[in-house]
């Protein structure tokens, strides 16, 4: 789908604030309001917005550390390998990469003794597994980005 000016506008304020009203939404991107639903529908149906979610701290949350473990896997497991991912609860995000490892997993854990209990007695007998290597995050720089603003960025390069 390509996005015009006006849809670039709906997404960047949805960004900002998923739970705004169509009124306000209407009135901040300059439509009236059912053409603003129409929009917003058109983008949720070309899968330009994904859904709509509620950003939760995790150590408010009682995760107190945050890893990332690079994983290399026997190639024959690999269906096997991320459809274990996909079912793991602590597992927050999981990336097939080249270079090393065929894996980067983001995981959280409570503290140290969880995070030790995690990757001796979870992580390291997903299937195929054969080798990890773990680093932890000692702070947070950046959690996220505005995809809106880098596009925006991205189309303002070219």
């Amino acid at each position: 789908m390509d996005l015009d000016a006006l849809d670039h506008k709906i997404v960047s304020a949805l960004e900002a604030d998923a739970r705004i009203s169509f009124a306000a939404l209407a009135d901040r991107v300059g439509l009236s309001k059912t053409p603003c639903w129409k929009r917003v529908k058109a983008l949720e149906e070309a899968g330009v917005i994904r859904g709509y979610r509620t950003l939760l701290d995790p150590a408010q949350l009682g995760f107190g550390l945050e890893a990332f473990v690079q994983v290399s896997i026997d190639v024959e497991r690999f269906d096997a390998f991320e459809a274990a991912v996909r079912r793991h609860p602590l597992i927050w995000r999981c990336h097939a990469t080249t270079g090393e490892a065929d894996y980067l997993l983001h995981i959280l854990a409570a503290d140290m003794a969880a995070l030790d209990r995690l990757l001796r007695q979870e992580l390291n007998r997903l299937p195929g597994v054969r080798h990890t290597v773990t680093s932890m995050s000692t702070r947070e720089i950046k959690s996220d980005i505005s995809f809106a603003d880098a596009a925006r960025h991205i189309r303002g390069s070219r």
